[in-house]
């Protein structure tokens, strides 16, 4: 029995690698739309919907699920849909601070396993000119915010508060205490 993560991302399975986690990828392809407008409750339904869909083929094993978020200046800011929309979310959070929540849930069918949750972390975008903006815009089309934290060559973020892992989009924490409750704690 090993865990399967409901994603491809590869910063998620860097932070599992990296806590030890044993765990393999199978993603889950489900259209990321939410019904609610929190951002808390937005990535907890989608980080359980993403385990669902993988669980429901893998009912003998652990399914972990993840959805992140960033939330700034009243919006919901995602994965951006290519250059110009990039440039739009750096503009807005430019010199700003938000919020980035990240939804986690494990799903393990057999067991009749069900846990949701979430974490959130704050972050204070570094003020950058238009030139700087314009070429970070480039980078990061596959990530909330159209900035990655973990990257050393990203100087957007200049400040955190609360967890780097939630920021990049799993916080472990979470995942070992949902494992720890699944009984999967070796998974």
């Amino acid at each position: 029995m090993t865990l399967i993560l409901a994603s491809k991302s590869p910063r998620r399975k860097e932070l599992l690698k990296r806590a030890g986690i044993k765990y393999r990828c199978v993603p889950s392809h489900i259209a990321e739309v939410s019904s609610y407008k929190r951002p808390d409750l937005v990535v907890k339904e989608l980080a359980y919907k993403k385990a669902l869909a993988v669980a429901q083929k893998h009912p003998g094993s652990p399914v972990l699920g993840s959805d992140t978020l960033v939330w700034c200046k009243g919006q919901a800011l995602g994965k951006p849909d290519g250059h110009k929309d990039a440039l739009r979310l750096l503009r807005l959070q430019n010199g700003s601070w938000q919020a980035v929540h990240t939804g986690v849930a494990l799903i393990w069918l057999d067991r009749g396993v069900f846990l949701a949750g979430g974490e959130v972390s704050r972050c204070k975008a570094r003020r950058l000119p238009e030139t700087e903006l314009r070429a970070l815009a480039s980078k990061h089309h596959d990530k909330a915010g159209a900035y990655a934290v973990q990257d050393k060559d990203d100087r957007f973020i200049e400040k955190i508060e609360g967890r780097f892992d939630t920021i990049v989009g799993l916080p472990v924490n979470l995942v070992r205490r949902f494992l720890k409750r699944a009984g999967a704690e070796n998974a």
